[in-house]
């Protein structure tokens, strides 16, 4: 098993930056791939971003690029979102999840592992 739990939410305002943070515990080799998910009220969850712990590789999804960016901490497996120019539609509750897999994917269905959330609210 792997425990994920997310931190670094909050109340921010348009324009303003964020650093999320996931820090893995227990079973920690038994993950490939590290994403973020994002779930706004009334709306399914969104992939945000991933990276692979094989190669380094990331991917972020069209609406965040330029303003996201996912990153890690091997040494303290943890993993980052850095969220730079928010916009009140980035208001959302944000998953951290682990995939086995060795593919990074844009699905929920290949995480095997999924944190509590952590809230983010931007206003405008």
């Amino acid at each position: 098993q792997v425990q994920l739990v997310e931190s670094g939410g909050g109340l921010v305002q348009a324009g303003d930056s964020l650093r999320l943070s996931c820090a893995a515990s227990g079973r920690t080799l038994d993950y490939n791939i590290m994403g973020w998910f994002r779930q706004a009220p009334g709306k399914e969850r969104e992939f945000v971003a991933a990276i692979s712990r094989i190669d380094g590789s990331t991917y972020h999804t069209d609406s965040v690029k330029g303003r996201f960016t996912i990153s890690r901490d091997h040494t303290k497996n943890t993993a980052y979102l850095q969220m730079n120019g928010l916009k009140p539609e980035d208001t959302a509750v944000y998953y951290c999840a682990a995939s086995m897999s060795m593919i990074i994917s844009r699905s929920g269905s290949p995480y095997n592992y999924w944190g509590q959330g952590t809230q983010v609210t931007v206003s405008s």
